[in-house]
């Protein structure tokens, strides 16, 4: 009797299971790529705050609170999602090979970003917000290594889920244009 309610049980965990929308970071690819002094260009893990690293996809309200929104996921971890976002984007938005930690050849890349997040959410006057702090190393000194602090502004042009990711894909691909000129120079 015992193991036929525990089948039972374990015949009704998929119709439980989690039916809520996933969405991509997907940025948009860089309309011209920017000429860089470094021909590799390695992307470190980033660094999200605890309300960017979550699953869900949060909003601000009013007053300021974040909250889940119904029915609404990432479709990948946000850690991830940005780190490869972001070398995705860099690799298309410059003269670069651009990879994602692990660096996946046998000569080190001239270049490291190390991205530190400070605020990544969907504000309640409608603007994506993302925030934070980008350091570019440079192992053999072939470029100056520095810190650059970044605030983007996207507006949401659309309600919800939806436009939140169209929203965050926009400033992971306006930072990585912002770190296309700071590699120029």
């Amino acid at each position: 009797m015992r193991s036929a309610v525990f089948l039972g049980l374990l015949l009704l965990l998929p119709a439980c299971a989690d039916n809520s929308a996933r969405f991509l970071i997907d940025p948009p690819a860089a309309a011209t790529q920017t000429p860089v002094r470094v021909s590799t260009i390695e992307v470190r893990e980033a660094s999200l705050p605890g309300h960017a690293a979550a699953i869900e996809i949060a909003q601000q309200d009013e007053g300021g609170a974040l909250h889940n929104l119904d029915d609404a996921l990432w479709a990948d971890d946000p850690v991830r999602a940005v780190t490869t976002a972001l070398a995705r984007s860099l690799d298309l938005a410059t003269t670069a090979t651009v990879a994602a930690e692990p660096w996946p050849l046998d000569e080190p890349a001239q270049a490291r970003i190390d991205l530190r997040v400070e605020r990544m959410l969907a504000r309640a006057d409608g603007v994506f917000e993302l925030s934070g702090q980008y350091a570019i190393a440079s192992p053999d000194g072939i470029i100056r290594e520095r810190l650059v602090r970044f605030d983007i502004l996207v507006t949401i042009t659309t309600p919800g889920s939806a436009g939140i990711a169209a929203a965050s894909g926009e400033a992971i691909a306006r930072l990585a244009a912002d770190i296309a000129t700071t590699l120029r120079r």
